[in-house]
């Protein structure tokens, strides 16, 4: 005679089954708490385009077949949208929750470049500021256990794109339009930057206000605009990608008011930041008031970038919490580490920690800058004051062949930068000058050396003009 087990019992092994499946991302060497991120595990059902109407060629058929094959995906409690080996031409594909996007082996996702495909305008941001606009090429909208992996390969068609990559008056007008309607509170569903030519290009990958995130695997060749934006999502882990973008605007990753993720394994080559820790921008960021924490990047490639590990400038939401470890530059880069606000953002970054990167050349090792306006210092007015608080700033262990100076830090009077740690940094040959301070309290440096000081050419990137 067989013994029933008591349901308790049987409930109790289904849940242990279920947590030994799910993958588990740990970051114990991270000077800070990092509670482990436990990774959403995708069934094993596969939702194939070509059984929803996906055609070679075809871009209507192909961007109708991902809206099918999601929602069912969707419906059926969750799986694989799974695009077969070939080059699949297509409009936006948008996320629903419990649902992966795979990429098989040989699989190449051609994006159009018609800007209608990519209306109607969504919710989503640009330069740190909400606003309506065309559609990411990828996007996922208040969703929860999504993803992107597989071998394949994103490379969305640029022709059309590049053609708005100067910023005309048009644009120009409409970014200060923009700048005003975030500044006095306008609601985001008025604030219409798909209209009339202010041609501001779209994400190619943008996950908006979604928890647990996974992106692995998988390449991408060219953006439209900022290459990989993480905004407002918890729980994130993306590991082993291989990301070249060299149009403009071309960040790498953007992790902006996200919070609790890891970065490892990663090769980007940009053109312009390489992984960039953003909050936000000005009055949206405040009334948003979702800081960007818990941060962990790791054992990662920068083939080139305007810099390994960018902070700001929108960073109006604060940043905390955040450890690079073991990443480095094959080629060079503009800076190894590079925290940059000015005096529209408040907002604070505290308690950040760089170890044992490195670079061939570049032209700061280590730079704080809190007067960084770029264009925007003379388009548009300052709204409101607010000064950035920056405190407890660590960088340890760095080398490179060459640069322009080993570390430079132009703090505010209003708030001088507390407590910065710079410690075993080894320049071979240094071209300007070793360093440069102010508005800084309780700087400590210990170990920083130097080959040589030697003249030689304004340091510059392949195909890349200074942001400075």
């Amino acid at each position: 005679m067989t013994k029933k087990l008591p349901i308790i019992f049987i409930l109790f092994a289904l849940v242990c089954a279920n947590l030994k499946a799910q993958q588990v991302v740990r970051a114990p060497e991270a000077p800070f708490e990092f509670e482990d991120l436990v990774m959403y595990e995708f069934p094993s059902k596969e939702f194939p385009i070509t059984k929803y109407g996906a055609k070679p060629g075809n871009v209507e058929a192909t961007t109708q077949a991902f809206r099918k094959a999601m929602a069912a995906c969707n419906k059926a409690g969750g799986g694989s949208v799974v695009v077969p080996e070939g080059s699949w031409i297509t409009g936006p594909i948008h996320f629903q929750s419990n649902c992966r996007l795979y990429l098989s082996d040989g699989a190449t996702l051609v994006f159009e470049d018609d800007p209608q495909l990519y209306l109607p305008a969504v919710k989503t941001s640009w330069e740190g500021t909400e606003c309506m606009n065309y559609s990411p090429l990828i996007y996922a909208y208040e969703c929860e256990n999504v993803g992107i992996s597989g071998n394949g390969t994103i490379a969305p068609e640029m022709e059309f794109w590049r053609t708005w990559f100067e910023r005309p008056e048009a644009h120009i007008q409409a970014t200060r339009q923009l700048y005003a309607m975030c500044s006095t509170g306008i609601p985001i569903e008025h604030r219409r930057m798909e209209e009339g030519k202010a041609n501001m290009r779209p994400h190619l990958i943008q996950f908006n206000r979604c928890t647990n995130v996974q992106l692995d695997g998988f390449s991408i060749r060219e953006s439209p605009f900022w290459t990989i934006h993480l905004y407002m999502c918890k729980d994130v882990w993306a590991h082993d990608l291989n990301v070249y973008a060299h149009g403009h605007n071309n960040d790498g990753i953007d992790v902006e008011m996200t919070q609790h993720a890891v970065i490892e394994n990663c090769v980007f080559d940009q053109g312009d930041d390489a992984v960039v820790i953003k909050a936000g921008r000005n009055q949206d960021a405040w009334r948003l008031a979702t800081p960007t924490q818990d941060i962990v990047v790791r054992n990662c490639t920068v083939v080139q970038g305007h810099c390994l590990l960018g902070i700001g400038s929108e960073m109006a939401g604060g940043v905390r919490r955040v450890y690079m470890h073991d990443c480095h530059s094959s080629d060079a880069v503009y800076r190894l580490f590079y925290l940059k606000t000015n005096h529209r953002r408040g907002g604070f970054i505290e308690d950040i920690t760089v170890e044992n990167v490195s670079a061939t050349k570049m032209m700061r090792v280590f730079e704080i800058d809190t007067d960084v306006l770029y264009q925007w210092r003379e388009i548009v007015p300052t709204f409101e004051t607010a000064i950035t608080r920056i405190r407890n700033i660590t960088m340890r262990g760095a080398k490179c062949e060459q640069a322009d100076a080993i570390y430079e830090i132009r703090g505010d009077k209003r708030d001088p930068i507390q407590g910065i740690l710079l410690e075993d940094i080894h320049v071979g040959t240094v071209t300007k000058f070793i360093n440069n301070s102010e508005y800084v309290r309780d700087l400590v440096t210990r170990n920083i050396t130097w080959d040589k000081m030697e003249n030689a050419e304004a340091f510059t990137l392949n195909g890349f003009k200074p942001a400075r």
